[in-house]
């Protein structure tokens, strides 16, 4: 079974628990803290690619520093190349939890959609 990487901040709660819903189902995964390693601008486009959704997906919209920056307002201005150096920029601008697989990378956490992934 091929390891799965998984992208997270350990205080927050939702990907807490994702990490137990991971755990019970026995998920070989790769920790990642999004804060201390954050992805690379390069890593994002091929996420992005993976996961068939917007861009805008792959931001923490509910984020401290999402607010600060007034990004609501400036993201449909940006290009593509702008917003994956953004997201680059800092982890905790990146939607999390992120499942990364071979075939399909999972942002936030819907139970529904990873047991799909899943089942």
């Amino acid at each position: 079974m091929e390891k799965k990487l998984f992208v997270w901040y350990p205080r927050c709660t939702t990907c807490q628990k994702a990490r137990r819903w991971l755990e019970e189902r026995g998920a070989a995964v790769e920790e990642r803290d999004v804060k201390e390693e954050k992805p690379t601008a390069a890593e994002l486009r091929v996420w992005h690619e993976r996961s068939g959704l917007p861009l805008k997906r792959f931001f923490n919209t509910s984020g401290l520093k999402y607010k600060e920056l007034h990004l609501k307002d400036k993201l449909p201005a940006m290009g593509e190349d702008e917003q994956f150096a953004l997201l680059a920029s800092d982890g905790m601008l990146v939607r999390r939890p992120i499942l990364v697989a071979e075939d399909f990378v999972l942002v936030g956490f819907k139970e529904q959609e990873w047991q799909e992934r899943f089942g």
